[in-house]
């Protein structure tokens, strides 16, 4: 397996105030990986960097050659503004820009591409609905939907299945089996420590630095966990862990 990318003593953070500090680890092409650990502990901060929505504070990202433009980032479903008037099947073709621009033209294979997207997440009937007017598990298949037709080899998912239906959950957990056994490289922000146990081979475990990176059985020790949520509390009084034991 070859580095996809390195985090070199990275920092990261808003307004000078460190959310993430000193994290050094690499990550391997066709990893399926789960990001854990207590609330406010940078997990999402670290995804928001490898998209390049902030930089860093200090240190690096080095992406060994990797192109960016082959990412796809899902944000917490939270932050996904739903007020638009926009389709259903409009912002499942929203994942072809990386392949036709922001104004080029959506080609008949394109088209395809999103109906077969469309068909594959269980949506069809739903082409003309807004999306103001879906379900969370409704819009979270729109969003994954989208995610397909882009066709990126590193997937970063914030939190995808909180407040989601345990149908919805499993399909898309299937979806995200079938990224990894084709060599996409996933990155995921979970809660449910089940979840990460079942479907996630590898682990990394962050409190504002790495606790623990590698398999998942390793990393998620009691002395881990324990540590995180010391390590949070220390900063933040008012933490508390967010999982599901």
């Amino acid at each position: 397996m070859t580095t996809l990318f390195e985090l070199n003593n990275l920092t990261l953070g808003y307004d000078l105030h460190p959310a993430v500090h000193h994290l050094s680890l690499q990550v391997q092409g066709g990893d399926l990986l789960a990001i854990i650990g207590p609330n406010g502990a940078g997990k999402s901060t670290l995804l928001k960097a490898l998209v390049g929505q902030i930089s860093p504070l200090s240190g690096s990202i080095d992406w060994c050659g990797f192109d960016r433009e082959r990412i796809a980032y899902l944000p917490q479903l939270s932050q996904v503004d739903r007020s638009f008037p926009v389709t259903v099947k409009e912002m499942v073709s929203l994942g072809a820009w990386t392949q036709t621009g922001p104004f080029g033209r959506v080609r008949s294979r394109h088209r395809r591409k999103v109906q077969d997207a469309i068909v594959q997440l269980g949506l069809e009937g739903f082409e003309q609905r807004l999306i103001g007017t879906l379900s969370g598990g409704q819009m979270q298949r729109v969003l994954f939907a989208r995610l397909l037709v882009q066709e990126a080899d590193l997937i970063l998912l914030d939190e995808p299945f909180t407040g989601i239906d345990s149908r919805t959950t499993a399909d898309l957990l299937a979806l995200i089996h079938a990224w990894h056994r084709h060599g996409r490289t996933v990155l995921a922000v979970l809660h449910d420590f089940e979840q990460v146990r079942q479907h996630f081979p590898r682990c990394l475990l962050l409190s504002r630095q790495a606790i623990a990176m590698g398999d998942t059985e390793s990393v998620m020790t009691p002395l881990n966990l324990q540590r995180a949520r010391q390590m949070n509390e220390a900063f933040d009084e008012q933490a508390e862990f967010c999982a599901h034991h």
